[in-house]
C-alpha cells in the first residue's frame, strides 16, 4: 500500500509548508553495504515479516535483525512500491543497463526484487500513486493520463494483474488525491487521503463518503486485523491515528516519535507480529515499533541508516 511522495532533491530546496500542499514471495539475502535513502518512495514488510524494505531512487533498502543492507537485483528507480502476501507490486524506471522498458507501467516480483515481470502499459505509464489488498493481490492506481487501457485518467483497479482495467466513478472526492490504501482481505473496500481529509468506499472506488474532515491526509494502512485503518495527516502538526472501522468503535490517537517540521508519508504492518508498525516520513527518517505506537525506534535519520 503505498503512493507519491516529494523526492529527496525537492526537500532540499523547499520548505516543508510547500511540500504539504504537493499533493508468500521469498526472502532473498540482502548484500551488506553501507546504506543511504536517497529517496523513500515506499514501505513494506516481506512476507515472511524478517525484512522491512525500503524502495529509492537507487534499489531497494532492507532493515533486518538491527541492519540495513541491500537487497539484491537491479537497482530500479521504484514508484507506487507495494507487498502483498505473495508479491511485490511497483512502478517507476528502470536501472542503467535494465532491459525492461521506460517507464514500467506496472511490474510484479515474486522473488522479494531480485527479478521483475512488466505486466503492462510499458512504456507508457509510471504509476507513483498505487496500492495492493495484502490477501487480493487486487491494485489500485490513480492514472494521470490516458494509456492503451485506461481511455482517460482518473482511479482505476485490476483483479487480473493488470490485463483488466476497470475505472472507479470516484464520486464524493472533492480534493486532491495523496494516497490510497485497499482493505487486506476485501479488495472492494479503499481508502484515499486528500488534501482536505479522509474518504472510504465500499464499492471499488465508485462512491466515496467522508471519513475524517478539515486535515490533510498524507498517507493511510489498513490494518491486517481488516477492522482499523491508520491514518496519517497533518493540521499545525503531524499526527497518526488508529480508527475503528466498526459503527460505534473507538478510535485512537497514536503517539508519535519527536518530529520537526516532518510528518508520517508511509505506514506499514509486520504481516508476522502484527503489533510491529513502521514509518517514514519526508525527511528521510524511519521508525519501528514492537507495541503498536507506544515506544518507536529510529532506525534511519534524514536518510542516513542506522543500525543497531
Amino acid at each position: 500500500m503505498t503512493r507519491s511522495k516529494t523526492t529527496l532533491t525537492a526537500l532540499a530546496a523547499t520548505s516543508f509548508a510547500t511540500l504539504l500542499t504537493l499533493g508468500g514471495f521469498g526472502n532473498a539475502i540482502a548484500s551488506t553495504q553501507q546504506v543511504e535513502l536517497t529517496h523513500v518512495h515506499g514501505l513494506a514488510y516481506s512476507a515472511d515479516g524478517k525484512q522491512l524494505l525500503i524502495p529509492s531512487h537507487h534499489g531497494i533498502a532492507a532493515y533486518a535483525d538491527g541492519q540495513w543492507s541491500k537487497m539484491p537485483g537491479p537497482a530500479h528507480d521504484y514508484m507506487g512500491f507495494s507487498a502483498t502476501h505473495n508479491a511485490l507490486y511497483s512502478s517507476g524506471h528502470p536501472a542503467v543497463g535494465s532491459k525492461l522498458v521506460n517507464p514500467f507501467g506496472l511490474i510484479k516480483s515474486t522473488d522479494a526484487g531480485k527479478t521483475w515481470q512488466q505486466l503492462g502499459l510499458e512504456g507508457e505509464s509510471d504509476f507513483h500513486t498505487l496500492a495492493t489488498s495484502y490477501e487480493t493481490n487486487a491494485v489500485y492506481v490513480l492514472n494521470y493520463q490516458a494509456n492503451t487501457r485506461m481511455p482517460k485518467p482518473g482511479l482505476y483497479t485490476t483483479q487480473t494483474d493488470g490485463m483488466i482495467w476497470t475505472q472507479a466513478t470516484a464520486n464524493g472526492l472533492k480534493s486532491k488525491v495523496s494516497a490510497l490504501a485497499v482493505h487486506p482481505s476485501d479488495a472492494n473496500i479503499v481508502a484515499v487521503g486528500a488534501a482536505d481529509g479522509l474518504y472510504l468506499s465500499r464499492d471499488a472506488g465508485n462512491n466515496f463518503a467522508s471519513l475524517v474532515g478539515s486535515t490533510q491526509v498524507l498517507a493511510q494502512w489498513f490494518d491486517l486485523d481488516g477492522e482499523h485503518l491508520w491514518v496519517s495527516s497533518y493540521t499545525n502538526s503531524p499526527m497518526l491515528s488508529r480508527l475503528s472501522l466498526k459503527e460505534g468503535g473507538a478510535d485512537e490517537k497514536i503517539e508519535l516519535p519527536v518530529l520537526s517540521e516532518d510528518a508520517v508519508t508511509f505506514i506499514a504492518q509486520n504481516p508476522a507480529r502484527h503489533d510491529e508498525f513502521a514509518i517514514a516520513t519526508f525527511k528521510r527518517n524511519a521508525y519501528i515499533t514492537q507495541d503498536r505506537g507506544a515506544t518507536w525506534a529510529q532506525i534511519a535519520k534524514d536518510g542516513m541508516t542506522l543500525d543497531k
